[in-house]
Parts: structure tokens; sequence; C-alpha cells
């Protein structure tokens, strides 16, 4: 039981926050009754207990002026709540003279609740009368258990018609259209004229071309196309050129590379000279 009732919390809180923009932390309004209830009841922290049933969102509790007053009025039976009342955050309300708590809390939220206040009573015929204005959610207290009312019929209502008005076109929206596209029409049929203009004047230009004799271009020394003058290649910059490199022709025929031993062998090889002293010491002897 404890968890549906946790789920229909947070459910009617989505509500809220999505179709009425309330965000966090949550603003709790309280009058009399309910802060009495709070005390007879022992629930403490009230914040805390409060935070619970709107789905762990941090809160901050208010009451007002007249609340006060009221409870100072009822005498020695309501201290309790009356000590507990000036604990809370006073809302501002802007009559000079006090009210009866009813009529402060209608004053403060109004017919469009701009504070977007959570409203704590245990009284029945204020509930009531707030479930018929948009965007005011209800807390109310049962013996040691606090419960959120979900969104009345008239609240669910209210969403569906503001919705259903947001996809359809207003009518300042519908006149507005209307006078764009009749601007943008009129702006289409000046460029249309222009262009029709220019192309007039353009085939007048070229009528008259046509029909001016050779003889009136030549007096007055007119050009038939203008002449514009050819670049010449210039010579390039000397600092920014690369020096030519010496293209050396290789040898069609290999040479091979001597080695040290063909040196060493053809400085050996050297040619032998015969002397002719034994020769001449045979002719003697014979």
């Amino acid at each position: 039981m404890r968890v549906k009732k946790q789920k229909r919390h947070r459910k009617s809180v989505r509500f809220y926050t999505a179709c009425f923009g309330f965000r966090q932390p949550f603003k709790v309004l309280c009058d009399g009754t309910f802060v009495h209830h709070l005390i007879v009841n022992n629930i403490k922290p009230a914040d805390k207990a409060l935070s619970n049933i709107l789905a762990g969102v941090p809160v901050k509790l208010f009451t007002t002026r007249c609340v006060l007053a009221e409870l100072k009025r009822l005498g020695n039976s309501y201290s309790q709540a009356l000590d507990a009342a000036h604990q809370l955050f006073t809302a501002s309300c802007d009559h000079e003279k006090s009210k009866t708590a009813d009529a402060c809390i209608a004053d403060i939220i109004g017919q469009k609740n701009p504070e977007h206040f959570f409203l704590a009573t245990q009284d029945n015929d204020l509930r009531k009368k707030f479930q018929e204005i948009p965007g005011v959610p209800v807390i109310f207290g049962l013996r040691n258990a606090l419960f959120l009312e979900p969104p009345s019929a008239f609240q669910r209502q209210f969403v569906k018609t503001s919705e259903e008005d947001r996809l359809h076109m207003t009518e300042l929206d519908h006149k507005t259209l209307q006078k764009r596209a009749r601007n943008s029409s009129a702006d289409d049929e000046a460029n249309d004229s222009s262009g029709e203009n220019k192309d007039f004047v353009d085939q007048n230009i070229g009528i008259q071309t046509v029909r001016q004799p050779p003889t009136a271009r030549k007096g007055l020394d007119l050009k038939d196309k203008v002449q514009f003058k050819r670049k010449k290649a210039k010579a390039p910059n000397p600092l920014s050129c690369k020096k030519k490199k010496s293209h050396e022709k290789p040898n069609p025929v290999p040479v091979k590379e001597k080695t040290d031993g063909e040196n060493s062998m053809r400085n050996r090889s050297r040619k032998r000279t015969r002397s002719r002293g034994g020769k001449k010491l045979a002719e003697r002897d014979g």
C-alpha cells in the first residue's frame, strides 16, 4: 500500500512540474490548521515528512502574518503551533490590514499561483476551493500520515485545453501572418516589374546598337571590343633560381679497378737486359 501511495505522489509531482512549471526546491504554504495537525500527531521534522511525499525533493515551508495573527487569537491551546509557525519562512502579503487566514492565502496564490506554492491545509472548504484553481496542488494530513491530492478533473481539463490552444493559431498570429504574406507578394511584384523594365531597356539598347551606322563609330574612334594588354613573360628572378649543375658524360666502357696485387706484379715484371760480355770472352778463347 505504501509503494502505491509513493508512486501516486510521484506521478502527481511530475504532472505539476511538467504542466505548470514547478521547480526545486518546492515551496509549501502552511496554514494554522496544518501546523496544529503536525504538532498534535508529532510529525517531526516537518520538512523531511513533506519531502518524502514530494518525491524526495527538498522543500521550504512558508506561512503568512495573517496566519500567525489568527493562531495568536486562538489562545493557549494553539501556543505550540504558534511557536512552530514562527520558525517557518514568512510569505509577504500586500494587504495592509490583517485578514483571515483563508482570505490571505487566497490573495497570495491568486488565480494563477505565480509563486508555485503547494498548499498544506486541513480545511475541507479551502481544499475544495483550490481544486477549482489550476496549478495549486493541495497537501493534507490523515492521522500521522501526509497525502498529496491528485490533480482534479478541472485541472486536467485546463491543461488539455491549453495544449490544444497552443496547437492552433490565435487571431493575432493569423493577422500578422496575412500581413507578412501581403508584404512578400508586394515585394515580388515590385521585383518582377523592375525586371521587366530592365529587359525593356536592354532591348532598346540592343536596337540602338544595331541601327547605329559604322561611320558614326569610326568618327567617334570607338572600338567594338575592349583590348586588354597581354602580359609578357618576364625573366625569372636570378636570386630565386638554382645554379645549373654540370652533367658529366658517363664512360661507355667500364674501367676495371686495379687491385694492389696487379700493381705489384706489374712492377716486378721488368724487361731483362742481356749482357754481351760472355760472348766476347768465348771469342777470345777460340
